[in-house]
C-alpha cells in the first residue's frame, strides 16, 4: 500500500471495506478470502481482513447500514472525511462525491473513478485487524505474501492454510490510526 489514510481500506464503524483502489483484488475476491495489505515495501502488515460479502456499488450506496461511510468533507474529524462510499447511482451511471478520490475542488477525477468502478465490487469484511501505523513486521512464515506492487492470488493449499492459522489468532478491529493520519486527531478511535 502506497497510501494508508483510512480511505482504502476504510476500517471504521465495525467493518473494513474496500470500495476504491485495488480493482483487480475487488474483481476476483470471494466470500471467505483473506486479504493482507502490506506497506509499500512489504515490510509491515497494515491490515488483514476476511471477505464476508461482495456487493455492487449501487447496493453499497442504497443500503442504510453503509450510509455513514459516505464522506463529509466539511467535518472537523478526519474519520468522517475519509468515507469510501463515494459513488452515487445517477441515470445508469455513478457520480463521484467530493472525497479523497476527487479533485481538490471537489469535482470528479475521471482517472480514479475509472479505476474504482473498474473493480466492479465493494468488499465488506467483518473479521479484520487493522494496525495502520503500528503494523507489525511481516512474519517469516508469510514472506511469500511480499509481492511488491500489485497483488497475488495464486497460493498453494499449504500457504492458504498458513495464512488462515495466522489470521485466526489476530486481535480484531482497529488497533491504531492510519499511517498518514494527522497527529493528535483521535477520531479514528470513535468508531
Amino acid at each position: 500500500m502506497v497510501h494508508d489514510t483510512g480511505f482504502s481500506p476504510h476500517p471504521f464503524r465495525g467493518v473494513l471495506t474496500l470500495a476504491c483502489c485495488k480493482p483487480r483484488i475487488r474483481r476476483v475476491a470471494n466470500v471467505g478470502d483473506i486479504i493482507v495489505g502490506l506497506s509499500s515495501r512489504s515490510e509491515h502488515v497494515v491490515y488483514a481482513a476476511q471477505v464476508a460479502d461482495v456487493i455492487g456499488f449501487e447496493q453499497y450506496w442504497t443500503n442504510p447500514q453503509y450510509q455513514e461511510r459516505r464522506p463529509v468533507m466539511t467535518s472537523p474529524q478526519i474519520v468522517h472525511r475519509v468515507g469510501d462510499n463515494i459513488y452515487q447511482p445517477v441515470d445508469g451511471g455513478f457520480r463521484q462525491l467530493p472525497s479523497s478520490h476527487s479533485r481538490s475542488d471537489g469535482s470528479e477525477d475521471s482517472g480514479t473513478k475509472w479505476t474504482d468502478l473498474g473493480g466492479n465490487h465493494v468488499l465488506v469484511c467483518d473479521r479484520f485487524t487493522y494496525w495502520g501505523r503500528s503494523g507489525p513486521a511481516l512474519p517469516d512464515e508469510l514472506q511469500f505474501l511480499a509481492v511488491g506492487r500489485g497483488h497475488r492470488s495464486n497460493f498453494s493449499t499449504d500457504q492458504i492454510d498458513t495464512v488462515a492459522r495466522w489470521f485466526a489468532d489476530l486481535p480484531g478491529g482497529v488497533l491504531d490510526a492510519p499511517t498518514q493520519w494527522k497527529t493528535g486527531d483521535q477520531s479514528w478511535r470513535e468508531t
